[in-house]
Order: C-alpha cells, then structure tokens, then sequence
C-alpha cells in the first residue's frame, strides 16, 4: 500500500512538472469525451423520439386472419399440367373465435395491453363534400392502452357512444365540420349511419389525421358488416425492440397473421441501425485519437525524465514501480479528462435543450456517464503501456548519463 502511495506521489510529480503538457493532454481528452457523450446523447435522444412519434399512433403487434389462398384441384399421377395462378383477393373478414383468443392473449404477461378492433373502408358525406375514410371500431378502454387518444384529443371529448365519432384534425378541416357536427357515413353497400362528431384529435400524422375515424366497436361491427366480428386485434409489450420475436411466438400460438411495428416500419429501423452504426465508428474514431494522444504525451515524458528514471532505478525503484508509475500517468490523464469532458457535454446538453430547435428533449443517461469514464480511464491506461515499459526496460547507468 505505502509503494503504491509512493508510485502515485511520483506520477502526480511528474505530471505537475509538466503542467502545460498534462493541461493540453487533460483538454484534448475532455474535448474527446464531450463529442463522445454530446453526439452519443444526441443520437439516443433522436432515436426515441422518433419511436414514440411512430409508436404512439400504433401497435407494438398486430394480428390478422390469415390471408386466404387458392386452392389447386388434384389431378390424376402422371398427367402434367400447367398453373397459371393469380393472387386471390381478400375480403374483409373477421377473426375466428376471436373471443377466445382474446382471453388467452389476456392471460399472457409479457403483453401489457390487448385490444379487438373491427376495421374496414367507408365513405364519408357532408353536403356536398365527400372523402374516403378508414373506419376504426374500438373497445375505447381497451384501446387507450394501445394508443392514449387522450393525449391527441385536440377538441371535443373522448366519448364513443352508439352515434359517436371522433375524426381526424385533416379530415375535420376537409369536410368543414367541428365538435358537435353530423355527418353521413357510407360502407358502400348500402348500409350508411347519420354520426355525431364528439371529437377531434390530431395524431401528428397527416395521413392518419385525414382518414382515421373512430366509433364504438359494435356500431361499426354493423356498419362493415361484420356483426360480432373483429378484423384485428392489437398487442402492447414491454420490451419494443423484441416486437418480431414476440410475433412469432404469438402466431404460433394463435395461428393468426402476426406483423410487428418493426416489420411494417423497416424503413424507420434500418436509419436507427443506420445512426447506430455511425455513432459507435465516432466513439471508437475520437477514442483512438485520445488513446495516441496520451501516448505521445507519455513518450516525450519519458525521454524528458530519462535521468530521473535513473536516478530512481538506482535508489531501488524496480521495474514494475517505473512501469506502474507511468501507468497511473495514463489514467490520471482518462480520469481527469473524462470528468471535464462530462461537465462540458452536460452543459452542451443543457445548452440544446434550453435554447436549441425544441423538436426533441436530450437525456444523459448513467450509462452513458459511467461508460465514457469508464472508456476515457481504461484508453489512458492502455496508451500508457507501451510508454510505460520502455522506460520501465531503461538501464539505471545509462539513464543518469543521459543529458
């Protein structure tokens, strides 16, 4: 313990020595870890605020009928003949026994929330404006667990009755209609309901705002035709980013048509990989410039402290105290580095939050910190090594030589 004290006393010499070298050194390594932990912060920050933009108008899973398919009439062995076969196409229908399958999916723990929606095409009329609309039947507490409509609602109340809907912000301006107006809606097969507009939300999403159309599930079982029936049954997990495993295990489960939000947003996940990939190359890229930067610094150390390497070989000093001195050296440089550079990627944080664009909020995570510290002090060290033994390896006589 007391050799160990000593190595530090020395190492803490040295560097103080030095000054303008440890304070450049200390400065380029904290610079090193603010760029690490600002763009690391950054990039999470982004990432999920675009996840919670898109998964807060959708669900975690959704499960289906499967699709039907054609069937091929057998024909005698030994006589060939020639398919030429077009997709078949599918109706609307509904989900079989899907009560049952709503109770067995309630029972299972990894899903937070499960939610029967009936959902087909509709046309919507008032005077002489008409637009083509999604009609969404739902159990309304049921779904606010899937998607907290509350949260959108931009005028009127949360209210599904047998006569209520609730429309989109687009379509309300489409149609020039407000809280409290009729209007007609139309299946297109002779089946049409005359409809009170209780609400008006804005999901944030323009196509979404100007086709979705909310009313309660058994009004709109009637409305499309499917009296009983649901089309879809929505899922809720934990854990968003095992969506395509969950998936497969509810099919197998259930036989249904289990497609995830990370299938049907590919295109969001391969720029999140994307993202990921470019943040780790800068956290290895600005982790190597430091690791040579303490390294340089500490071999210009050692040809300048070549005579007191000596003169402490020749007091007794042995080679793993010279080669644990420099060592120390090194993760002095990551610690004190890192610690500054925290403080400045905190204030950079502070600074985008308070006065940048305010289209998302940046978190530092504990992570995060520790693990910039973490790799700032673990870099110093190993850059210190290769110093650290070449001056470990100096022969004491012509070490004090050396002028």
């Amino acid at each position: 313990m007391k050799r160990l004290w000593t190595n530090w006393l020395i190492a803490v010499g040295f560097l103080r020595e030095g000054r303008s070298q440890t304070l450049m050194i200390i400065g380029g390594v904290a610079i090193g870890v603010a760029v690490i932990v600002f763009i690391s912060a950054l990039i999470q920050g982004l990432q999920s605020n675009l996840i919670e933009r898109t998964l807060g108008t959708q669900a975690h899973i959704s499960l289906h009928a499967p699709d039907e398919v054609n069937r091929v009439v057998r024909v005698p062995e030994g006589v060939a003949h020639i398919i030429h076969e077009d997709q078949r196409a599918q109706r609307l229908k509904s989900i079989n026994n899907w009560q049952e399958v709503l109770e067995n999916l309630d029972n299972i723990k990894t899903l937070n929330a499960v939610s029967p929606m009936v959902s087909g095409p509709a046309l919507v009329k008032r005077g002489e404006a008409i637009q083509s609309v999604a009609i969404m039947g739902i159990d309304l507490p049921r779904y606010q667990r899937i998607v907290p409509l509350q949260e959108y609602l931009k005028a009127g109340q949360l209210r599904l009755k047998a006569d209520d809907v609730l429309i989109g912000s687009e379509l309300a301006k489409d149609l020039g209609v407000r809280v409290g107006s009729k209007i007609r809606v139309d299946n297109g097969q002779d089946i049409n309901a005359v409809m009170n507009v209780t609400g008006i939300f804005e999901l944030g999403v323009k196509e979404l705002d100007s086709r979705y159309m909310y009313i309660d599930l058994k009004r709109a079982q009637s409305l499309l035709g499917l009296p009983g029936g649901v089309t879809i049954i929505d899922l809720r997990i934990s854990d968003i980013f095992s969506a395509d495993q969950v998936a497969t295990q509810i099919h197998r489960l259930t036989g249904l048509k289990a497609e995830s939000w990370i299938e049907s947003n590919a295109q969001l996940m391969n720029a999140i990989s994307a993202q990921s990939l470019s943040t780790n190359m800068i956290i290895i890229f600005v982790g190597i410039s430091v690791a040579f930067a303490i390294a340089s610094v500490l071999s210009i150390t050692v040809v300048q402290r070549t005579r007191e390497i000596g003169i402490l070989r020749a007091t007794g000093a042995s080679r793993e105290q010279i080669l644990m001195i420099f060592l120390i050296q090194g993760a002095i440089f990551g610690l004190l580095g890192s610690i500054v550079g925290i403080l400045t990627s905190y204030a950079l944080v502070w600074s985008f939050n308070e006065f940048g664009p305010g289209l998302f909020y940046i978190p530092i995570s504990p992570y995060l910190i520790g693990s910039a510290l973490l790799l700032a002090t673990l870099s110093g060290l190993i850059a210190a090594a290769i110093p650290a033994r070449r001056a470990a390896r100096l022969d004491p006589v012509e070490a004090i030589r050396h002028v």
